[in-house]
């Protein structure tokens, strides 16, 4: 199983990771996206990645 993190050094918060896929990534109050499951059935999370502005989310 792929592992997914985002990198909060630097992540800008555009929450497009959110709207993509809210049942693996949210923006928190501290306007940083943050990996709430490993997991998803219907989203490609390495399209997700990819469309991240400043690269921030990694899937391993």
């Amino acid at each position: 199983m792929a592992k997914v993190t985002v990198d909060a050094s630097t992540c800008v918060g555009c929450g497009l990771c959110e709207q993509s896929c809210a049942e693996v990534f949210e923006v928190q109050g501290d306007g940083i996206a943050h990996v709430k499951s490993q997991t998803c059935s219907t989203c490609n999370l390495q399209e997700i990645a990819e469309m991240c502005p400043v690269n921030s989310i990694n899937i391993s």
